[in-house]
């Protein structure tokens, strides 16, 4: 149900019936005890219309038809409306019911972006699994989504490994072994003017289509990108190789963007390279800050790869939007680049372009994570450490498991336990990566929530329970049940708010509500003793419980397990 619209339009129709204009600013109550939900806006409307808040609340409430939703409507405060829903409305809803969005769009999902002709490491994850379980939601309430795995695969870096395999003669069909060629490349790049020379030849040639150079150089992206769907695969993230948009696929647009913006007045000279510069963008003393398009030797840069990634969204993906998974350290860079895009007419008002930042993961030292060595960490290498973590805590708690059902609890409970705890943080936010808390049975983390299930799943064992026989819809009657019928209504309003800010850590807060309220629930509340008809009651509630835990995981590609 999408009980927070509901609740809006009724209360706005209440507003205009006495001839005030404001929005009605629903929201969850701060104060659960006084209601389940609270229309905050008559307060600025009164002070609006020079009313007294309170007065004006009562004489709302007396316009506000709510009888086919609410069981009690109050007032508190200056002006608080505080709405406790019915048991009889909470009875129509449906468990882990999705309503498809009244307005669909064609969203492009720019996420992951591994450096290719390397191991994807742990600084990867962050845009891979926030990115997904973005595009997942936004998929599910019917928005066709179009994933852009926007790869650096044009460029220096493959200069020098063709220049560096063909001067040592040196080769591998491993990626590890091409990625320490590209470090001894570089190294001699950092010192060595007449091999820099060479390498940026080497790249003329490769765009200029030398038919040696591109076959290596798709051997190069070959063995990337089986590497990185070997990881997708294994994080359980929806990306194929069919999603990879690489820089280089935009290598024949990027002299038409330079004409354009040349023809639009926008294009500069600055010290041989060429320049947009716009008036909102300046430096600390004030001096124009400049965009630039193309460098001195004529080579292009993420700018104009970025600006010929936007007009191909836009014109031929047809985008009404384009959201952008990529670190904080890149907002002034996506600022520029969607200014100079509108103002060139890449993109126009109907197309919201956005930048979705996120934060740093951090050690317990507060600084980047890192191996204890002080290396970058390889993602495959924290992926199996968090396997074998988990690993070690199933067998402690099931020792009679077989070694193929032990795996496979280890890999849904780590990989999760990697994934929850990385998207149940604000995604602006640095957050230190723990391993001890990301696989604690308590707390908000997914194998808590996944505890939750499983706890559900052997109460139907018990009891001999074929949950699929048990209704769709059911009508609490004690407070607990309610209370717990509440939690569950609101999961549409949770993944709409999602699918419009970009933060899966509400529906990380959504599911960890559900799961304290059922433990609330089941504690006070005798299930499988309970007479016939409340056993029944109380048994759906699980079940509706249980089918919101796992639709929510999943919605994060997060897995579930039947028993922990």
């Amino acid at each position: 149900m999408k009980i927070k619209a509901l609740l809006t339009q009724r209360v706005e129709a209440a507003f205009n019936d006495v001839g005030i204009q404001a929005p009605a600013l629903v929201q969850l109550s701060n104060r659960p005890e006084f209601g389940d939900y609270q229309a905050n806006g008559v307060m600025a409307a009164a002070k609006k219309a020079g009313k007294n808040p309170r007065e004006l609340a009562q004489t709302v409430v007396k316009h506000l038809d709510l009888s086919d939703i609410a069981a009690d409507v109050s007032i508190a405060g200056p002006g608080f409306i505080n709405i406790v829903l019915a048991r009889s409305f909470l009875a129509r809803n449906r468990p882990a019911e999705i309503i498809a969005s009244e307005h669909p769009q064609t969203v492009v999902v720019d996420y992951s972006a591994p450096n290719l002709a390397k191991e994807m490491h742990i600084g990867h994850i962050r845009s891979t699994i926030i990115g997904d379980g973005v595009t997942r939601i936004l998929e599910a309430l019917g928005h066709t989504v179009i994933r852009q795995n926007h790869v650096g695969d044009w460029g220096t870096q493959f200069g020098m490994l063709l220049t560096y395999l063909a001067e040592s003669g040196e080769d591998s069909d491993e990626l590890g072994d091409i990625e320490n060629f590209y470090r001894a490349a570089k190294t001699r790049f950092d010192d060595d003017r007449a091999f820099q020379d060479r390498c940026r030849q080497a790249v003329v040639d490769l765009q200029s289509g030398d038919a040696d150079a591109y076959r290596q150089w798709q051997r190069f992206i070959a063995m990337s990108a089986k590497h990185c769907q070997a990881l997708y695969d294994r994080l359980d993230v929806t990306l194929t190789e069919k999603d990879l948009m690489g820089e280089s696929a935009y290598n024949d647009d990027l002299h038409g963007i330079l004409a354009h913006l040349q023809e639009t007045g926008l294009l500069s000279e600055s010290d041989g390279a060429q320049c947009v510069f716009l008036d909102e963008f300046t430096n600390k003393e004030g001096e124009p800050l400049p965009l630039i398009v193309q460098k001195s030797d004529g080579g292009f840069l993420y700018a104009t790869t970025d600006l010929a990634a936007i007009q191909h969204r836009v014109s031929r993906l047809k985008a009404d939007r384009a959201l952008y998974f990529v670190d904080a350290r890149q907002a002034l860079h996506f600022k520029q680049v969607f200014a100079a895009a509108a103002a060139a007419g890449l993109t126009n008002a109907n197309v919201r372009l956005q930048h979705l930042p996120f934060g740093t993961m951090l050690g317990k030292d507060g600084k980047p994570f890192k191996t204890r060595t002080g290396g970058v960490v390889k993602l495959n290498d924290l992926l199996d450490e968090a396997e074998n973590r988990a690993l070690t805590l199933v067998q402690s708690k099931n020792p009679d498991l077989s070694e193929t059902e032990a795996a496979h609890m280890a890999h849904v409970i780590g990989i999760g336990a990697v994934k929850y705890a990385d998207l149940s943080k604000n995604r602006t936010s640095d957050y230190v990566f723990d391993w001890d808390q990301m696989l604690s049975l308590e707390g908000n983390t997914a194998p808590y929530l996944q505890y939750a299930y499983s706890r559900i799943q052997s109460l139907f064992t018990k009891g001999d329970v074929d949950p699929s026989l048990l209704s769709a819809q059911v009508e609490p009657v004690d407070e607990p049940e309610r209370l717990l019928a509440v939690a569950l209504v609101r999961f549409n309003d949770t993944l709409e708010q999602i699918a419009e800010e970009g933060y899966p850590h509400y529906l990380c807060a959504y599911l960890y509500d559900v799961a304290g309220r059922f433990t609330q629930f089941y504690e006070q509340c005798p299930v499988l003793s309970a007479q016939a008809d409340t056993r029944t009651r109380r048994l759906t509630l699980c079940q509706h419980t249980a089918l919101t835990l796992q639709r929510g995981l999943d919605l994060l590609g997060i897995g579930v397990v039947q028993r922990m």
